[in-house]
């Protein structure tokens, strides 16, 4: 069959066929060199897991910013109200709990949100007493979740995404999970404040911090 068909010796099909055989070839070649032991992630993983902290405190920055600039306590309002509209009856008392709250004295709420965003972005970059914040912030994320978010509902055929509230709370659980196998973080405050302080890492570490004292920081 003529080449220019696309399907002889120089044609589409015998191109294809190639590139599969080289992709499949090199690909595990690619992995053991970007994540295996020597590779490009585990080579970098000390950068790499503060740099996850920071861009995640630069994202609830931003957050905060966004509220102080662009919402209102009656727009929060609305979100928290408009939250329970089309949920299941068994969550309309939890909905309509916090409807009533926010609507007492919808500037507190608002402004501890916002204020709560902000020092939690702040927290993150800086690496300032990680124990609390990421605590602190895996129950903000539950709680924007299940409120304002309703539970990223409601679901149905128009439903496109769960809520970001929920991806930010699986984020602050890794974030625990790395604290507890990694302990003191060479790039925050919080490495700097327990050389002067005795008692600081019980705000900033998990697990068992007199084991991994002991260790060169990392």
């Amino acid at each position: 069959m003529d080449s220019a068909s696309g399907f002889g010796p120089d044609g589409y099909g015998f191109k294809s066929r190639h590139a599969r055989t080289l992709v499949l070839k090199s690909l595990p070649m690619l992995v053991n060199t970007v994540v295996m032991k020597g590779g490009f992630f585990y080579n970098n993983r000390l950068f790499l897991k503060t740099a996850i902290r920071i861009i995640f405190g630069i994202v609830w920055l931003i957050d905060g910013a966004f509220k102080f600039l662009f919402d209102s306590p009656a727009t929060f309002t609305q979100m928290v109200q408009a939250a329970g509209v089309s949920q299941p009856a068994f969550l309309m008392p939890w909905f309509n709990f916090w409807a009533g709250v926010v609507g007492q004295t919808p500037q507190f709420w608002f402004y501890l949100i916002a204020i709560s965003e902000t020092l939690l972005g702040l927290a993150l970059i800086f690496g300032f007493v990680r124990k609390i914040a990421y605590s602190l912030g895996l129950f903000l994320s539950l709680i924007i979740w299940a409120v304002p978010e309703g539970f990223g509902g409601a679901y149905g055929p128009s439903s496109t995404d769960i809520g970001t509230g929920i991806i930010y709370a699986i984020v602050f659980l890794a974030l625990i999970l790395i604290n507890t196998e990694f302990g003191i973080s060479r790039y925050s405050l919080d490495e700097w404040l327990e050389g002067k302080i005795s008692w600081w890492y019980k705000l900033a570490e998990f697990g068992d911090y007199s084991a991994r004292s002991a260790k060169k920081r990392r």
